[in-house]
């Protein structure tokens, strides 16, 4: 105890004082050092009749999935459909790991492959709205190998390269119109550029390093003349980790994951939840599904593609989509600026042939873009965005119609069945409100005005 003088009452008061601003300091250097605004970890639900849609249609979903299921064509499937920000469907059917009898769940685990994509082409622009770098600066300003990279100018066995026509632009990689590619066979190089752009057939331990070394293989053509569907989005993970000083990894988990909520998604599975992995099938010569992979711990990787390679669940990307969907926001966390979602969804191809999601659809920055539905195989409105994965998943999102899909399968070399063509169709016919006096017309579909 401090002795009860006038004196000593005026040295305890100049303590207290600074004790207080001390810690009234230390309060405001935590507070602006840690990130309090993370989106809750779940999207509310609701009855499918208080969105517009029909109940008993959803039910043809499960149904879907079902009848591929009996031919034995694919193993199990996880589907959700949200409306309005909320959760109408979200379903498991068959198994996630058929040889050992699991079912699937709805927390099961799954390889994105080129789902991958849109996330990665997010973390970028996230760095675009900072001012990092302008759409079309060459991407050689920060992966220099590039500077004065050639064009493949002729094919067969006399292949020449020449110059390309025009600098590799940020643009061209966010698009897949770079031409560029990390595989290096057929390319016409020398004995000794292939030994180095294939690392000898080891591993490159990270990205970086493979896509310093593939500025040896010359570009299919020159930046912008065409769209190739391939590595491109390599580059944007490199051009992430060169302007953030971040692992690609490292970035996605702090940046995007975290603040949204996506506690299941990574590039390398914990242990601990690997018993929630999807086995992973390819299709039998006789129309059936046998395994490829089974679900194992994998040692962790540095290596980091921005092609393929995270792992999610539909719980945690429908968190993604949904975040895109209200223009860069979720539960109170902005990723994005609402103009940047608009410029990413938008089309930058022109008339270039999208040749992967078929006849209708351009490319943005990151995402397929639905410019004209007559001519594709989805019943979408105009504008309609998303993006799938090699093993059968997909995401999906209609602005006009406030409707996200997700599907997710795990079998490579699914394209025959048209598995996903035609999911976007049975969720599509479950919507039944009736907006047509609330909206205009627009390229003889309707844009919804809220």
């Amino acid at each position: 105890m401090f002795p009860m003088n006038n004196k000593n009452n005026g040295k305890i008061r100049k303590w207290l004082i600074q004790a207080t601003a001390k810690a009234v300091c230390f309060t405001v250097l935590l507070a602006a050092a840690t990130p309090i605004n993370w989106a809750a970890e779940s999207l509310p639900t609701a009855n499918p009749e208080s969105v517009g849609i029909s109940a008993k249609r959803l039910e043809r979903i499960d149904e879907y999935f079902q009848r591929f299921i009996d031919k034995g064509q694919v193993v199990g499937a996880v589907s959700l459909v949200a409306r309005h920000g909320k959760i109408v469907h979200h379903s498991a059917v068959g198994l996630k790991y058929r040889e050992e009898n699991i079912p699937m769940t709805t927390d099961t685990i799954f390889a994105l492959a080129s789902m991958t994509k849109p996330i990665v082409s997010t973390a970028l622009m996230m760095l675009f709205e900072e001012g990092r770098f302008r759409l079309d600066d060459p991407i050689s300003d920060w992966i220099p190998e590039y500077a004065d990279h050639m064009v493949l100018a002729s094919n067969g066995p006399l292949q020449r390269r020449v110059p390309e026509a025009r600098p590799i632009t940020i643009r061209h990689v966010l698009t897949h119109t770079s031409g560029l590619t990390l595989n290096p066979a057929n390319k016409g190089l020398s004995e000794e550029e292939l030994r180095l752009a294939s690392n000898g057939g080891e591993q490159f331990s990270t990205l970086g390093e493979r896509v310093a070394r593939a500025a040896l293989i010359p570009a299919a053509f020159s930046p912008g003349d065409h769209w190739q569907y391939g590595s491109s989005t390599d580059y944007v993970a490199v051009l992430v980790e060169k302007i953030s000083g971040q692992s690609i990894d490292q970035f996605l988990k702090e940046r995007i994951f975290e603040p949204l909520g996506m506690h299941d998604t990574f590039y390398n599975i914990p242990p601990e939840k690997v018993d929630r992995v999807a086995a992973r099938y390819i299709p039998t010569d006789t129309g059936g599904a046998e395994l490829q992979l089974a679900p194992t711990y994998a040692e962790p990787t540095t290596y980091f593609p921005g092609v393929s390679g995270l792992n999610s669940t539909s719980s945690d990307y429908i968190r993604f989509a949904q975040m895109i969907s209200n223009g860069g926001e979720l539960d109170g966390v902005r990723l994005l600026g609402r103009m940047t979602v608009d410029l990413m969804i938008s089309n930058h191809t022109g008339d270039k042939s999208v040749y992967i999601r078929g006849p209708g659809y351009g490319f943005g920055l990151g995402f397929g873009v639905l410019v004209d539905p007559t001519k594709s195989l989805d019943t979408l409105s105009p504008g309609s965005y998303g993006w799938g994965g090699a093993y059968g998943t997909l995401y999906y999102a209609d602005p006009a119609e406030d409707i996200i899909g997700l599907m997710f399968i795990q079998l490579r070399g699914h394209g025959p069945l048209n598995i996903r063509q035609r999911f976007t169709n049975v969720v599509s016919q479950s919507v039944v409100d009736s907006v047509a006096d609330r909206k205009p017309k627009i390229q003889g579909y309707n844009i919804r005005q809220d």
